[in-house]
């Protein structure tokens, strides 16, 4: 019985470190999604400005006329 005692506070033992793991990699994941997802909506932001930036110069060389 000692044995099956101490096997199964060892498991218990390492419950702590694999959670602890698990939230390191987690926050590891979150942040590079986070990094990509920045990355993607930046060059997106680009493309509407400068999409914008073209209808702006439409609407004031029409309203030029």
């Amino acid at each position: 019985m000692s044995t099956e005692m101490g096997s199964l506070f060892g498991l218990f033992a390492l419950v702590p470190i694999i959670l602890y793991l698990f939230i390191i990699a987690f926050g590891i994941y979150f942040t590079v999604r986070a990094i990509r997802f920045m990355n993607e909506k930046t060059q997106l932001d680009q493309a509407r400005n400068e999409k914008l930036d073209a209808l702006i110069k439409v609407m004031q060389e029409k309203s030029g006329e």
